[in-house]
């Protein structure tokens, strides 16, 4: 999955200008009930506005908040001005990325072409584990050697099984990985789990929701 698929266009996106004073930006940040804004000059990228950052820049400026609304523009404290994403970047990158921030740009050669925001990160999440569906869950580890993924599809495949999720863990050198599957609930799970067992692997929990 790429970045293109989980960004806002930009024509949806609230964003303040360099320029623009300080309490613009406070105030479409309350008004629309989000975290941070992309500041954008044209269609020129140039960073990220934050509440944390404004009142961090406040706490520390010794102004009232008066005369530091009155001096201070977007520019004087906009932050991540060389953190961003490319529009072809993988999803994964995303996820390491807007760890510390709620939202990330997207840009291709300065131009802001729109945001990733923590929040559809994590509905992507949600979806890669299958929660939005109800089913059966199966967590089981397998040894790590060539092959182990096969012999999986197969024994899903000789049960004609209807796969919600598959996510493995453990991507080291470590021999062990664990491997958690979700599949369309059926009278039959009984039968498929002594099958994954009798193909060496180590069944650790089944739940359904």
């Amino acid at each position: 999955m790429f970045v293109k698929s989980v960004m806002v266009n930009r024509e949806k996106v609230y964003t303040v200008t360099p320029d623009d004073p300080i309490e613009k930006g406070l105030e479409i940040l309350e008004r629309y009930t989000v975290d941070a804004l992309p500041v954008v000059e044209g269609t020129t990228y140039k960073g990220i506005f934050t509440w944390y950052h404004a009142y961090r820049a406040y706490f520390y400026s010794g102004q009232t908040k008066e005369e530091f609304n009155a001096s201070t523009k977007i520019k004087d404290i906009l932050v991540n001005e060389d953190v961003y994403l490319g529009i072809d970047d993988v999803y994964e990158k995303a996820l390491v990325e807007v760890s510390d921030f709620p939202i990330i740009a997207v840009v291709e050669n300065s131009e802001f072409l729109g945001i990733v925001t923590r929040f559809d990160l994590m509905n992507q999440l949600q979806s890669a584990f299958g929660m939005n569906q109800k089913g059966t869950r199966i967590t089981f580890t397998s040894v790590e050697s060539e092959g182990r993924i096969g012999r999986l599809g197969e024994i899903i495949e000789k049960f004609k099984e209807s796969v919600i999720s598959l996510v493995t863990f453990d991507e080291t050198d470590k021999v062990v990985r664990r491997i958690v599957l979700k599949i369309r609930k059926k009278d039959n799970i009984a039968l498929f789990v002594k099958h994954l067992e009798a193909a060496g692997f180590r069944v650790l929990d089944v739940s359904e929701d």
